[in-house]
């Protein structure tokens, strides 16, 4: 067994620098909604589909992005999905009015919808399973960087140069990055798929697998109690219960990239060391246990350490199922991971309203105890059910 996985084509830098831009794309309006509302003299619930719109769209693309993928080559509609995403985002730049950005917008989620997935399929046709995790680890760091610098870099150019400024220079790195792609993509460009027009029969033959059934599944709940429950939730908590400005506590948010940012790089080493079992229980234990300090903190600083403690130990967690998913229909690894991420996209979309409506009747500190006390039992469930021993 070799100790290091096989060069990929194309280098994972790249990938994950893709990963980054789209990441930035998701985020890139988060601080700009004000500043969208005055110019085009709308209230800001006007201007939210602006947000709503790509990760609708993001969702709904999974349907066609893996089969294409599948049928075509997952780096040959990559590639062209990231040139067709820089160009969106370009083009948002010439809107005229709001219904012009907001179709901008929406063909930009469904452009990304076939760059991140597909990458996850590539990597998990080009890479042993003993490597895989650690080098999703490291593509994952594109993701985790966004989340930290989007809101920070988007909000700084706008308040210099104005709104579309932020998309330029977003637009403009998406297209360098797609350029590279073309230059860098090397024998992955001529690896044509499995051929065939495009079906929703891989979606339909994982679902028929009780292995791929039971990993769905626990990947709608792992959407519905942590990227749509409490982790959306935390810097409403900061506001409200101890008085910070929406900046602070922001930035105190932003910490959970920086626990991100250390399981990227080591991966490897905890997987060697827990094993995938081990990341789960001990990942969703972990969870369980800051989330449940951030219900019952009683100062903004336990939040904050636990924030940061969250991003390593949410990877732990998710990360696991993320390697499942590359696995779960090898012959057709494109179409796998969509279903994944239309899963995750789903429970997300019903956490965000299950948990919104309690905190909103019952308050922060009953959700966050009911999402910490579902994560530890989905995490026992994963690992009892999902995971086969050894």
């Amino acid at each position: 067994m070799s100790e290091r996985p096989p060069a990929l084509s194309p280098p994972v830098w790249l990938m994950a620098m893709a990963a980054f831009t789209v990441g930035c794309g998701m985020r890139i309006l988060d601080p700009l909604l004000p500043m969208l509302a005055g110019e085009f003299g709308v209230g800001i619930g006007a201007v939210a589909p602006l947000i709503g719109g790509f990760a609708m769209a993001y969702g709904l693309g999974q349907i066609a992005a893996g089969p294409i993928g599948d049928s075509l080559g997952k780096m040959r509609v990559a590639a062209v999905a990231m040139a067709l995403y820089a160009a969106s985002l370009l083009g948002a730049t010439l809107a005229p009015d709001l219904l012009a950005l907001l179709v901008m917008r929406v063909l930009s989620g469904l452009f990304a919808a076939a760059t991140i997935p597909l990458f996850m399929a590539h990597i998990g046709d080009s890479v042993a399973y003993e490597h895989r995790q650690a080098t999703l680890g490291r593509f994952l760091t594109g993701m985790v960087m966004a989340t930290l610098l989007a809101g920070p870099i988007s909000g700084t150019v706008a308040e210099f140069s104005g709104w579309r400024a932020s998309f330029l220079v977003l637009g403009g790195i998406g297209a360098v990055i797609a350029a590279l792609f073309l230059l860098l993509l090397g024998p992955a460009w001529r690896q044509r798929g499995r051929g065939g027009a495009p079906a929703l029969g891989g979606f339909i033959r994982l679902l028929q697998r009780p292995a791929g059934r039971k990993l769905m599944a626990v990947t709608a709940l792992d959407g519905m109690l942590l990227f749509g429950g409490a982790v959306p939730f935390i810097a409403s908590l900061l506001i409200e219960r101890f008085g910070m400005s929406a900046a602070t506590a922001g930035l105190t948010v932003a910490g959970f990239g920086l626990g991100a940012f250390v399981y990227t790089r080591a991966a490897g080493g905890l997987v060697k060391r827990l094993g995938e079992r081990g990341m789960v229980l001990w990942g969703g234990v972990g969870l369980g246990a800051a989330l449940t300090a951030m219900a019952l903190a009683p100062h903004w600083s336990v939040v904050a350490f636990a924030q940061a403690l969250l991003g390593l130990l949410f990877f732990m967690f998710h990360g696991v199922l993320q390697a499942r998913a590359t696995e779960a229909l090898p012959e057709a690894r494109g179409t796998a991971v969509a279903c994944f991420a239309m899963a995750l996209f789903l429970g997300q979309a019903l956490g965000a309203v299950v948990f919104g409506t309690i905190i909103s009747l019952a308050g922060f500190t009953p959700g966050f105890l009911l999402a910490a006390a579902g994560t530890i039992a989905l995490a026992v469930l994963i690992r009892q059910r999902v995971l086969p021993p050894g």
